[in-house]
């Protein structure tokens, strides 16, 4: 059974960083594309980063360009989210994705985690 697992959530203060990660497990995702999403309290999901299987492409959400950093470590299995800056406009349940396309939807995504909260306080 494939799974996807995030942690790194929390409470933080604006200004402050976190670091998201999500541990795949259940089959190779070395092959596969991994997204972050976000969804806030009323929102639609909505993305945030991608990056290819090799890595050789990023793609970062205009609203936390220059804030985010999207990387993964194929040996670990695992994607990151750096999150520096934060706001509280960020606020929201972040979920990582894999799938086989490098997109910024979520239809492009086959294989979802169950998220993990990240509160940014004013």
């Amino acid at each position: 059974q494939a799974q996807l697992v995030e942690s790194g959530g929390g409470l933080v203060q604006a200004g402050g960083s976190l670091r998201l990660s999500c541990a795949a497990s259940g089959r190779t995702f070395r092959s596969y594309a991994m997204g972050w999403f976000r969804q806030a309290p009323g929102n639609e999901r909505e993305f945030v980063a991608a990056i290819s299987w090799s890595s050789s492409s990023t793609y970062i959400a205009d609203s936390v360009k220059g804030r985010f950093t999207i990387s993964r470590d194929n040996a670990k299995n695992t994607v990151y989210l750096q999150m520096n800056s934060l706001k509280p406009e960020d606020t929201a349940v972040y979920y990582c994705a894999a799938g086989r396309v490098t997109g910024w939807s979520t239809g492009d995504y086959d294989y979802w985690g169950q998220g993990t909260q990240v509160t940014v306080s004013s």
